[in-house]
């Protein structure tokens, strides 16, 4: 015989929006699942001494006053396991892909609290996004939270499928949330994954702008339990909130409607702990717990770059670093647009490998300086020197390797061999059509050239003599249809100054 189930009936008293009131169950619990008589569904979210008021999450057919209800007093879980991999689920993880049902493997509560201090470790391993400004100025590690901003239309979603596109044949289990998104756009990016085969790894909770308040306030979290089924398993995760902007309106609406007193913009006093119990759940589990990890990428969408707003200001506080995306910097061909000065990560070079962070160590600042330099000398360009003249031009090559395509992540070993190029001065002579076509050449040339290199990259993680020499070596083979070594003199520093069959400055001066 199956065991009892203690069982509470009520009826809706009224309904307004996505909030139903209900009486007659006197033992209800915040976050409990009720039942609806015609098959819809909600969860406690307030209650007194008389009735109790619940969340609709699924709502089938119209509920109206009267209507039955039930509760088994049983705290909100939701199906999770491994069959979710490549599947389109709703926020209660039912499909929502025509593609049949989902076998769970476990059931784990939706509003979990998130794992103490004596569980965690330390992030010591990055997490490669693909993107060449992150992985080099912004490191990203393994368990880490990092926020990103931006105005509408200004890239936060490439970055986000970019960084999931990075993580094939990785083991790392990417989980993109969408939060009042159109359907147009959810499309996109199913499409996108199906061509870069990214679904093997992959799975989508959309809570769309169709969906109800209810459930976009409730996508996050399930997201949550769906990554932590496999971070206890010691596997790593990544989950991309896009974005928290509209989970935050959706609460505010859902607070208003059970009468609570609003705050700075019309938000509930509680919308900074409703976020930060949530981020909280990312982290670096121990050896005892396995190793696993869980990495967030929430998203907040910024009006005119504005930083401080209420919702953004909190997710900065409590987040371990920002990326701001800047609209300017993207209109003018500059993309990613990540602005260098307003972006940071606190868990900085320690969790970047010995290699990379080498040969990025002084990227950032060079970059800035750079940046200021042409501002300096837009409006008069004639009074330069030679040193300023090669200063602005190692800047543009520099600003012309980090930029990048979408849907085009770059493998960590490329990334190393531009980089060297760079700092070695290889690339001062070329025009910027070549610097092009050799940052988009150059990795495909070193898997045919020296693929065991690569792979060695790879696993040393560190700039050996050995591999600094194959480098080079292949750097040079590669540069040599665009300029002979012979016809390249350098000064004792190493700076490319002159190419032999050109013209000296005083040559020039005098024609």
């Amino acid at each position: 015989m199956s065991p009892l189930v203690y069982k509470e009936y009520g009826q809706v008293l009224s309904k307004k929006q996505c909030i139903v009131t209900i009486d007659g169950l006197e033992n209800c619990i915040f976050g409990q699942i009720v039942d609806f008589e015609f098959g819809s569904k909600a969860f406690i979210v307030g209650f007194n001494e008389t009735c109790a008021q619940g969340l609709i999450v699924k709502e089938r057919g119209r509920i109206h006053a009267g209507e039955k209800v039930s509760s088994t007093l049983q705290e909100f879980a939701v199906p999770v396991g491994g069959q979710f991999m490549g599947r389109i689920v709703t926020p209660l993880c039912e499909p929502r892909d025509g593609l049949g049902p989902i076998k769970a493997d476990s059931y784990l509560p939706v509003f979990r609290s998130s794992p103490g201090v004596m569980d965690r470790d330390s992030l010591d391993t990055p997490l490669e996004t693909g993107i060449k400004i992150i992985d080099s100025m912004i490191p990203i590690g393994r368990g880490q939270r990092e926020l990103v901003t931006g105005d509408r239309m200004s890239g936060k979603t490439t970055l986000g499928t970019d960084a999931i596109l990075c993580q094939k044949g990785k083991d790392v289990v990417c989980i993109y949330v969408d939060i009042g998104k159109s359907e147009s756009a959810l499309k996109k990016i199913s499409e996108l994954f199906q061509r870069h085969k990214a679904f093997d790894y992959t799975i989508i909770v959309s809570a769309g702008a169709s969906a109800t308040q209810g459930e976009q306030y409730l996508a996050p979290y399930v997201a949550c339990a769906l990554g932590e089924y496999f971070m206890v398993r010691g596997r790593h995760v990544l989950v991309i909130f896009d974005d928290f902007s509209k989970h935050a309106w959706a609460y505010r609406e859902i607070s208003l409607l059970l009468n609570r007193p609003p705050g700075r913009n019309a938000y509930p006093g509680d919308i900074f702990y409703l976020h930060s119990k949530m981020i909280e759940r990312a982290g670096y589990l121990n050896k005892k717990l396995g190793n696993g990890t869980m990495t967030f990428l929430p998203f907040v969408e910024t009006l005119e770059n504005d930083i401080t707003s209420y919702v953004c200001s909190n997710l900065v506080s409590m987040t371990d670093g920002q990326i701001c995306l800047n609209t300017e910097l993207f209109s003018q061909g500059f993309k990613p647009g990540i602005d260098l000065g307003l972006s940071v990560s606190r868990v900085g070079t320690k969790v970047q490998w010995p290699i990379m962070k080498k040969l990025t160590s002084t990227y950032r600042l060079d970059y800035l300086q750079y940046r200021e330099l042409v501002m300096l000398t837009k409006l008069n360009k004639s009074d330069l020197t030679r040193e300023l003249e090669i200063r602005l031009k190692k800047g543009e090559i520099f600003s012309e390797l980090i930029l990048q395509p979408q849907d085009r992540p770059v493998p960590f070993e490329e990334q190393v061999l531009l980089y060297l190029a760079n700092n070695e001065n290889m690339l001062l002579n070329l025009t910027i059509p070549q610097v092009n076509e050799f940052k988009r050449d150059i990795g495909e040339y070193a898997y045919q050239q020296d693929p065991d290199l690569m792979k060695m990259i790879r696993k040393e993680m560190k700039l050996t003599d050995e591999i600094k020499a194959r480098m080079e070596k292949l750097l040079q083979g590669y540069l040599s249809r665009f300029i002979p070594r012979a016809e390249v003199e350098k000064d004792p520093e190493g700076a490319a100054l002159h190419i032999a069959n050109q013209p000296h400055e005083e040559e020039a001066a005098t024609k």
